[in-house]
């Protein structure tokens, strides 16, 4: 369910503002202060949307029609971005064929992970108090997925689109696998459920895999490593209350702002 109005303008932080934050302050004081947004989307962000719209339907409803859900999407997605980025016709439509086929390995994988599964959840909202440490703020974000299973486990997912899927480093990656820390620690809050009960996941989506093009995987978040995602988020928190935004130069060449009026 969408939040209420009320909610919506009280203050908040999301995992997406964090990491920002912990790519580049200054870039977070960008957008997030003076409101500032260079990237609009692309072939692949509207892949990527329309991916998990058909993920959050057909685990619904099984008998949707799931490439049509797919490219009525993927059409609404391209002609928003269209009007302010040039789109390649080529890979667009390559991206068609790739999702015509990835479509069809969403649900069986989840059936081999989970089996008897009963959804809980499709974009469950979270939006609690922090209260690990004193702030005003709210924390604010969006599962995609939360299934339950007859051993009584919770079991939290996030989709992810890729191209061929992720080595193990990147698996393993600090900022990757905060997000689903945040959403086991939230989520438990939100419903009084003991930590051991709730098990987060991340669902790679392949695009142009040749095989295991839909592949889910156990993301291990103990007590240790949930700590660790809150004690960042409360530096952030912190020094975006101080108003500190030192640049991290070591990002300038991969971000949107590089060599612009707004960051030169």
């Amino acid at each position: 369910m969408p939040l209420s109005q009320q909610e919506d303008q009280q203050r908040r932080i999301s995992f997406s503002e964090l990491k920002i934050w912990n790519e580049c302050p200054f870039k977070h004081k960008l957008i997030y202060k003076d409101k500032i947004k260079n990237f609009v989307g692309n072939e692949y962000t509207a892949f990527g949307t329309a991916i998990h719209h058909v993920c959050e339907n057909i685990v619904l409803d099984r008998n949707l029609e799931k490439k049509k859900l797919f490219l009525n999407k993927f059409e609404e997605e391209i002609n928003t971005i269209s009007s302010s980025y040039e789109m390649n016709p080529d890979l667009i439509e390559a991206m068609k064929g790739q999702a015509d086929d990835l479509v069809d390995y969403i649900l069986p994988e989840l059936d081999r992970m989970f089996p008897e599964f009963e959804v809980l959840a499709v974009e469950e909202p979270i939006y609690e108090n922090i209260t690990e440490f004193e702030t005003d703020l709210k924390f604010k974000g969006f599962i995609d997925l939360v299934l339950k299973t007859p051993d009584g486990k919770i079991h939290i997912i996030d989709w992810k689109t890729c191209s061929w899927g992720w080595d193990a480093r990147r698996k393993a990656e600090k900022m990757t696998v905060y997000q689903l820390s945040f959403y086991k620690n939230f989520y438990g809050k939100k419903y009084n459920i003991e930590e051991d009960l709730i098990e987060t996941y991340f669902a790679l989506l392949k695009r142009t895999a040749k095989k295991n093009k839909a592949e889910i995987f156990k993301v291990s978040n103990g007590k240790i490593r949930v700590d660790n995602a809150l004690n960042l988020l409360n530096k952030a928190v912190v020094n975006i209350e101080k108003n500190i935004h030192i640049k991290n130069k070591l990002s300038c060449r991969r971000c949107e702002f590089y060599n612009t009026t707004h960051c030169p």
